[in-house]
């Protein structure tokens, strides 16, 4: 769980971010958790686009998406899902929270 002190840091640094994917009519396939899944390990925080066409609400696709992928959901604002997980692996930066 964030603190709001972690989740407020994590949206600034979401906010230069550009959407790596998307969600559509289709829902959450397990390809798309997949790539999802090695982006997060490569990046730690991403960004994702909902489609309109999308079932059911922004909010709910965000934690869904969070659950699924074992992640936080930072915040979802509009039709944007900003989610974040510390990575496992050495070689990548990691974000001092």
């Amino acid at each position: 769980m964030l603190t709001s002190k972690q989740r407020s840091k994590l949206k600034a640094l979401a906010a230069n971010l550009s959407p790596i994917g998307q969600v559509g009519k289709d829902g959450i396939g397990e390809n798309m958790l997949l790539g999802f899944s090695d982006c997060l390990e490569k990046r730690e925080l991403i960004k994702i686009s909902i489609l309109e066409n999308a079932e059911g609400e922004p909010q709910d696709v965000g934690r869904e998406l969070a659950a699924r992928l074992n992640a936080e959901c930072v915040i979802v604002i509009g039709r944007k899902a900003v989610l974040y997980r510390k990575s496992k692996r050495k070689d990548v930066e990691h974000i001092e929270l």
